[in-house]
């Protein structure tokens, strides 16, 4: 089966199961199936987000003999989860589907705003500068990621990805200047990469650093000329791309983010 996923990570370590005590999101849907399946389950996701980062549209799949509508799937479990993480819709899938490997995009959007004050509002919900941001030079230095690059100016020590290689197909700027929305479209991201991206597109928008600095910095490809990573708060998993054949169903981004 094929679940899409949406949940608040603010309370969470992140997607993926820890070896030591601490709350996952993984745990907690796993716990849920297995309560629904009436045997353990075990799930894999399209992109194991960080601690603090949210999903509207994480896609997970599972293998489970039991026979349940699917509609179990979706309101049995949800009866399990806690408040912050929800089961959207549920189908069944080819066997050899899997929702990482088989996926050939992910995207990504983060809410950023810009204001004097931070509104207790949107703490854990946006990120946050007090500086005015010049978001045509945001826009400027942000073309320059589009295509097949080394990414290593924006991997984390930590990250496990083989390669630093990715492909950005789009990188796309809306809202307005209190309250920027960045959007990411990638073949797949390295560890913090969006975040990463977003903390230099902060420093050029407020003009600590100009876009020809940027652009000597992502040539550099090292963490050590980059500035540092930007907060969990405003990044949101937004969506995952599937060759048409898996016929993996595609939510539409909320009106309200």
């Amino acid at each position: 089966y094929a679940v899409g996923l949406e949940y608040d990570g603010t309370h969470y370590a992140g997607w993926q199961r820890q070896p030591f005590f601490a709350a996952t999101i993984q745990e907690q849907l796993e716990r849920a199936l297995s309560q629904v399946a009436a045997h353990p389950v075990e799930t894999t996701c399209a992109g194991r987000t960080d601690a603090g980062v949210h999903a509207t549209a994480q896609v997970v799949h599972f293998d489970s003999h039991a026979t349940r509508p699917l509609t179990a799937w979706v309101r049995g479990v949800n009866a399990h989860l806690p408040d912050g993480i929800a089961v959207l819709h549920a189908q069944a899938v080819a066997p050899d589907f899997h929702a990482r490997f088989d996926a050939c995009g992910r995207r990504y959007r983060y809410l950023l705003q810009s204001a004097s004050v931070r509104s207790p509002l949107l703490v854990g919900r946006a990120g946050w500068t007090h500086y005015p941001l010049d978001v045509a030079a945001m826009r400027q230095a942000a073309a320059l990621l589009i295509g097949e690059h080394d990414f290593s100016s924006f991997r984390a020590a930590e990250c496990q990805a083989k390669s630093p290689m990715k492909t950005v197909y789009a990188i796309a700027f809306s809202g307005c200047p209190s309250l920027i929305k960045i959007d990411f479209h990638a073949n797949a991201f390295l560890h913090h990469m969006v975040r990463n991206i977003v903390g230099a597109l902060v420093y050029v928008g407020c003009g600590r650093l100009a876009v020809g600095e940027f652009a000597e910095m992502f040539a550099a490809q090292s963490r050590l000329t980059a500035p540092p990573t930007f907060m969990a708060d405003g990044l949101y998993f937004t969506g995952v791309d599937y060759p048409e054949k898996w016929g993996i169903r595609q939510p539409e981004m909320p009106e309200w983010l």
